[in-house]
């Protein structure tokens, strides 16, 4: 029986690798906080781990005791990150360094699975500089660096689905009759659903490939007012009021947010960082490698993807 290890295991991604790899009959980890919400992973089957990434001695000596105790991990899926934080260095510390202390510390142990997938980001290859972004590419860097470490790192796009959060204040916003968006320009789009994601990281765990790059969408992409008229008719909304909203105004309104974050103690939705993200007008990438190596179809388009969504917002209440 296979035994895979999933980092960031409670988030909106994670939970849904988690609910894969069970149902593949894997033994399987979650790596998460122990004061994390559970709420997504309820099967009894699965084991949870704390590891400490901050501290390389207490990683390796719980590494240590899970190779002693049930062997290394044959994968590791490593999920964990930030998309949002209060200071714009810890992107750095923990999308980059705890991720460079995990990679140090397999190799010192002998634990290096067969495969290890690095859950990136498309912004890591924008021209918008993030913080975000840059902390993404300065860890496919590292592992480009890392001589004959059996890694892939996947690049989604606009990742969509039930229990997604950022996405849902588009639908409600549009539920209450508001197409809210930044810039006068057209935007170019692209988006994958969270099913298909999880599919393309299995696939890439049982193709025999290692050491690539992979962007991964539905192979469509899409203008804003496209998104927004999919949307619209998933709601059965005739008329939405459209506002839009000038990247100088938008700039403004976000380094407000940025500072009001700082007493509320709770990283912004809004941000400088965000704001270079929607300043970005083209989405576009490059996804024949992840059809010609992984042989990946998505199952699902944009119009599916959210008429699938919308019907477990409204059953669990969130609409």
């Amino acid at each position: 029986m296979k035994k895979i290890l999933i980092t960031g295991a409670n988030g909106f991604i994670g939970s849904f690798l988690v609910e894969e790899a069970v149902n593949n009959g894997w033994q399987t980890w979650a790596g998460v906080r122990k004061n994390s919400n559970k709420e997504y992973l309820k099967d009894l089957s699965i084991r949870f781990i704390d590891l400490n990434y901050a501290d390389k001695d207490q990683l390796k000596k719980q590494i240590l005791e899970q190779v002693d105790q049930y062997g290394k991990w044959d994968y590791i899926i490593h999920n964990a990150g930030i998309t949002k934080c209060l200071n714009p260095s810890d992107f750095e510390r923990i999308n980059y360094l705890f991720t460079k202390n995990l990679i140090e510390t397999l190799q010192e142990t002998g634990a290096i699975p067969e495969k290890f997938i690095f859950m990136s980001s498309l912004s890591a290859h924008s021209q918008c500089e993030t913080e975000y972004g840059k902390s993404k590419r300065k860890t496919e860097l590292f592992l480009e660096n890392q001589n004959a470490f059996p890694y892939l790192i996947l690049c989604p796009t606009g990742v969509y689905g039930p229990r997604e959060k950022d996405y849902f204040l588009i639908l409600k916003a549009v539920q209450k009759g508001l197409d809210i968006a930044a810039g006068l320009e057209t935007q170019k789009l692209t988006f994958i659903y969270v099913k298909d994601l999880v599919k393309a990281v299995f696939l890439a765990l049982e193709r025999p490939v290692v050491r690539k790059t992979y962007f991964v969408t539905d192979g469509n992409s899409y203008l804003d007012k496209e998104y927004i008229t999919i949307v619209k008719n998933a709601l059965g909304k005739r008329h939405v009021l459209k506002i839009r909203i000038p990247f100088a105004l938008l700039k403004t309104v976000c380094i407000i947010s940025e500072k009001m974050a700082r007493f509320t103690k709770k990283p912004a939705t809004l941000n400088r960082d965000k704001y270079n993200i929607m300043k970005q007008r083209d989405w576009t990438c490059d996804t024949f490698p992840l059809k010609a190596d992984l042989d990946f179809q998505a199952d699902y388009d944009l119009k599916s993807g959210i008429n699938e969504c919308l019907k477990w917002y409204r059953t669990n209440g969130w609409l």
